[in-house]
């Protein structure tokens, strides 16, 4: 299994995947959130959905990490500490600061992003843990190294903030949406999705591994269609939304 999912030909397939769901997402928004809609099948409470649905990329990097050799490594410690870092946090903490009651998420949603992460966690705690060299304490000194950390920090503050205007916005008002203001949110609808994006781009400079590049290029196939149909259901809603803000990157999208 192991070799399986540090091929280079299953993960340049499993990004050639996540192209084909980047044009889907294109037409199709997913149904949650804002866009939520009946049609999709059973529901279940968001924040019982959302750690469902990262559970798998919580748990199973580290039992990579731990099934492996490299213990005492210390470039591998820090990527499962910065692993660690970000979905402790997506899993077990974000879910119980939204405003999540009353908005359910199909089960369908839930589930095609359980696979997502389990496949993702594999690949990534595979690559990094068991199947591929592991890099030498040299590493932390290569600018990529250096230039991939402060992306993936950079990024995590970007959408940590982000999220938590929206969530002063919602917790305000009986829950109903605003035109969130601060920060990014000058230039652009979805800074949150701009610092995630930032941030997994920065982890594939820092392991600078094809596993890397592949959880980069599935979060922007992810996270690029559902901001540019935020940033149309703004544009909907709220005459007065700024004109000059765009969608995801300032000035440009």
């Amino acid at each position: 299994m192991t070799e399986l999912l540090t091929s280079p030909e299953f993960i340049w397939s499993w990004m050639g995947l996540a192209g084909a769901v980047l044009v889907v997402l294109l037409f199709i928004s997913a149904p949650y959130g804002r866009h939520l809609r009946t049609g999709w099948g059973p529901m279940i409470p968001a924040r019982l959905g959302w750690v469902l649905m990262e559970l798998p990329a919580l748990v199973i990097p580290p039992i990579c990490f731990i099934i492996g050799d490299r213990w005492t490594d210390p470039v591998a410690q820090i990527f499962l500490f910065l692993w660690l870092f970000h979905y402790i946090y997506r899993t077990l903490v974000y879910p119980f600061l939204i405003r999540a009651r009353g908005k359910p998420v199909p089960v369908f949603v839930v589930g095609l992003g359980a696979v997502f992460n389990t496949v993702n966690g594999a690949v990534q705690g595979a690559f990094l843990f068991l199947g591929t060299p592991p890099h030498t304490t040299g590493w932390f000194t290569d600018g990529r190294f250096g230039l991939g950390l402060c992306l993936f920090l950079v990024g995590f503050f970007i959408h940590f903030r982000s999220d938590a205007i929206l969530r002063r916005l919602r917790w305000t008002e009986n829950a109903a949406y605003r035109i969130p203001h601060g920060l990014l949110y000058r230039w652009v609808s979805q800074p949150n999705y701009l610092g995630e994006m930032l941030q997994w781009v920065g982890w594939a400079a820092l392991t600078w591994s094809l596993a890397g590049a592949s959880f980069a290029v599935w979060t922007i196939a992810n996270l690029l269609p559902r901001a540019l149909s935020n940033h149309r259901w703004y544009q909907e809603q709220f005459e007065d939304y700024p004109e000059k803000r765009r969608a995801v990157l300032p000035y440009l999208l």
